[in-house]
């Protein structure tokens, strides 16, 4: 028989305690840090310890979140000691985002399995496949698959899986959205994510003139619900079924497990029964989000995944819950056991009791001669039975009693207590670890040292890096003789002449001295791997001097097409993020020569980490949101041809965003862009790699501005003086995020 896993949120001990009663395999759930639920009332370190051995006693998991970026100081000094107790204890897995914590755990906590988050945004099989061989256990997919997408991965990659299937949808994918820490300080990337994207926003064409779309929640999504699509998820390969909701009450969890684990009963056993209305009228009842949705695993994105006019959670209350109540809340599951007890005179009482996996041989005290009245099966098995608060009871109980044996109630009940009780002791100390001795961070400070010094050594100025979305306007750039690369980015090119044009404008960078560098796409899914398998003979051909990579799954699209460690400089986007130094390391192994800055961090931050290795965006509209769901085709229609519109919040403030049609994904950008220019007495105390400029929807004009006023500030180091910047914002660079 197949085996799979429900998967269950936990955001209290009282919810992990009615999942399990409810049937969920395994319990993922948030400490005191580093949770991407910052917001939730997440487990106190006794409260996580008690859930871990509820769960074990159980025979269920426990996967704790780690799904945030991390910080130096987080990584280095606080992350032992939060996992240690808990890794001492058995847990079971850990779900992460941060490449960095991916490193320090696999050196510190060798024999904890380690999840990919969804955060991590793997969208095809080459980014898992690069998860599974770097020694990740399970991969975490974006929720934005089809069924026949999650299928390819499962077959190309050999990984174990994770799938979404109910609950709360983002609009964006996990893991590239900063609308929330750009426009507020609350990063989603920290698990402190405000949700602008239930917010209502107005639709305006490009010109911002013509209203597409009145106030409406555009951007939220309606919850997820696949119970209808299980048995195909199952059938793709998926291992592990997800509910979202750490910050739902123990009666929405419990009754969403239940009616899930009713049906992936029905798959394990074969018999596949239909989905009853009874069943889903229950998992409307007890939330939804202006109905459900199958999400994208049968359809690619549309007007009819949107939440409508109501982005609110909707639940109802009455018997649904008062049933859930008495059913899995007021009451705990018991572990079935057996027990083989005997009683001779003159000898002690001996008691086995065990589970499947774990046997207990326990002696009690020497059974006396009665007296008066002898021991009795049915005196015997009342009180072995009375298991109380333990969560065992006897399935089997087999008795022998001697001749005229007898043994007071008080030592019967003590010899049930102490067996029962080594028996939970038993099963615990099979998930437990001995400790791991806490890494040598002043080591590890000195050997970074050596490091930073050979790389002091080695010292280059700092190159000037220009990035365009619009290839049209490429002369305004060559025109600037400090230049010295230039990265096309993916999003200026259509499918038809792709690499004629892209040939063309190489050439052209080449000529006038500077190198040439290609953008890849953030989204890489496979459509657009199809594409680029086409062509990637004619890229690799071309003049090119290295290539930017934008996700996991582009590296490991490059790594297979043997991009990495070769004639190419490879380039990571931000997006890859490296907030610590052991992740810019992490990514440099596996073949960038550099990264680029986080967005996330200020200048405190960037100033003590490693720069050397690293570029620095100084100019730039940024991407807020990287969406599978379509702005103009959820207000306009679709009509399959990449372009801009605007969206109005409530602060009639205009994001622009772009739909890019050759791999389907849309862009929402900030409403002013990234400008820290007049900070360059600051950015010139840095020694990055490089410094870059990110030109997105610039007109020529505009990108001649900031052009001249970055040889003003940074190439002749011409001090600010009110220079004609327009309207920007500095970003992080000054308040960082928490």
């Amino acid at each position: 028989m197949k085996q799979l896993e429900l998967l269950a949120p936990a955001g209290s001990l009282a919810t992990l305690k009615a999942v399990v009663n409810a049937g969920a395999d395994a319990v993922y759930l948030g400490g005191s840090l580093f949770g991407a639920r910052a917001y939730a009332d997440n487990f106190t370190k006794e409260e996580l310890i008690e859930g871990i051995r509820y769960c074990h006693l159980h025979g269920r998991s426990v996967y704790l979140t780690v799904n945030t970026l991390l910080k130096d100081r987080e990584l280095n000094v606080r992350l032992y000691d939060y996992l240690l107790p808990f890794y001492e204890e058995g847990l079971d897995a850990v779900i992460v985002q941060d490449m960095g914590v991916v490193r320090y755990l696999q050196t510190t906590f060798p024999e904890l399995p380690i999840h990919a988050s969804t955060q991590m945004t793997v969208m095809n099989a080459d980014g898992a496949r690069l998860l599974r061989n770097l020694g990740i256990a399970r991969v975490v997919l974006a929720r934005e698959l089809s069924l026949e997408e999650i299928d390819r991965v499962r077959k190309i990659a050999d990984v174990e899986l994770e799938c979404f299937v109910h609950g709360a949808l983002c609009y964006c994918y996990s893991g590239q959205c900063l609308m929330s820490s750009i426009l507020g300080g609350r990063s989603g990337n920290r698990g402190r994510c405000a949700q602008p994207c239930r917010l209502p926003y107005a639709a305006y064409d490009a010109s911002g003139d013509s209203l597409v779309s009145k106030s409406a929640p555009l951007l939220s999504l309606r919850d997820l619900c696949t119970v209808e699509q299980l048995y195909r998820l199952a059938d793709c390969g998926v291992y592990s079924f997800k509910i979202e909701g750490r910050m739902k009450t123990p009666e929405y969890a419990a009754g969403v497990v239940s009616v899930y684990r009713k049906y992936m009963d029905s798959y394990l056993d074969g018999s596949r029964i239909p989905v009853s209305d009874s069943d889903f009228h229950t998992l409307m009842a007890l939330g939804n989000r202006g109905g459900f949705t199958h999400g994208y695993l049968v359809k690619h994105n549309g007007r009819q995944m949107l939440s409508g006019k109501s982005a609110s959670h909707i639940k109802t209350k009455g018997e649904i819950q008062e049933q859930i109540q008495k059913k899995y809340i007021r009451q705990e599951i018991k572990e079935k056991i057996y027990g083989n007890l005997s009683f001779h005179k003159g000898r002690p009482a001996i008691i086995e009791v065990g589970t499947g996996n774990h046997k207990i041989i326990w002696p009690g005290d020497i059974v006396q001669p009665a007296l008066n009245q002898p021991l009795t099966q049915e005196i015997v098995e009342e009180k072995m039975r009375r298991t109380g608060n333990t969560p065992f009871e006897f399935e089997d109980l087999k008795i022998k009693i001697g001749v005229n044996a007898f043994m007071p109630v008080n030592q019967l009940n003590e010899l049930r207590r102490d067996a029962l009780g080594e028996l939970m002791y038993a099963i615990l100390a099979s998930y437990r670890r001995k400790p791991v001795p806490r890494p040598d961070i002043t080591s590890d400070e000195e050997d970074q040292e050596t490091a930073d010094d050979a790389l002091e050594e080695e010292y280059i100025e700092p190159r000037h890096v220009v990035s365009i979305e619009q290839p049209e306007y490429l002369d305004e750039i060559l025109s600037c003789s400090w230049v010295d690369s230039v990265y096309l980015d993916s999003l200026g090119y259509e499918r038809k002449d792709f690499l004629q044009r892209l040939d063309e404008d190489v050439r052209r960078i080449k000529k006038s001295g500077k190198t040439a560098y290609f953008i890849f796409p953030k989204v890489f899914r496979e459509r657009t791997e199809h594409f680029y398998d086409e062509i990637i003979k004619g890229l690799k051909e071309l003049p090119l001097d290295g290539f930017v990579v934008t996700s996991l799954d582009v590296l490991g699209y490059a790594k297979k097409h043997k991009l990495l460690h070769a004639a190419w400089d490879i380039v990571g986007e931000s997006n890859l993020y490296t907030f610590t130094d052991t992740a810019a390391d992490w990514f440099y192994d596996a073949g960038i020569l550099r990264d680029t800055f986080p967005a996330e961090l200020n200048r405190q931050e960037l100033h003590d980490r490693r720069q050397q290795r690293s570029e620095f965006i100084v100019y730039g509209r940024q991407h807020l949101m990287v969406s599978a769901q379509c702005v103009k085709k959820n207000t306009e229609g679709c009509n399959k041809a990449s372009g801009r519109m605007l969206l109005e919040d409530r602060m009639n403030v205009r994001f622009p965003v772009r739909n890019h049609c050759p791999d389907c994904y849309n862009v929402i950008y900030n409403s002013r862009p990234l400008n820290l220019l007049r900070e360059s007495s600051v950015l010139l105390e840095y020694e990055p790699a490089a410094y870059r400029i990110a030109f997105t929807l610039e007109n020529a004009a505009q990108m001649r501005r900031i052009l001249s006023i970055y040889e003003e500030t940074m190439i002749l180091r011409c001090p600010y003086d009110d220079l004609p910047m327009g309207e920007f914002t500095n970003g992080h660079f000054k308040r960082g995020v928490e």
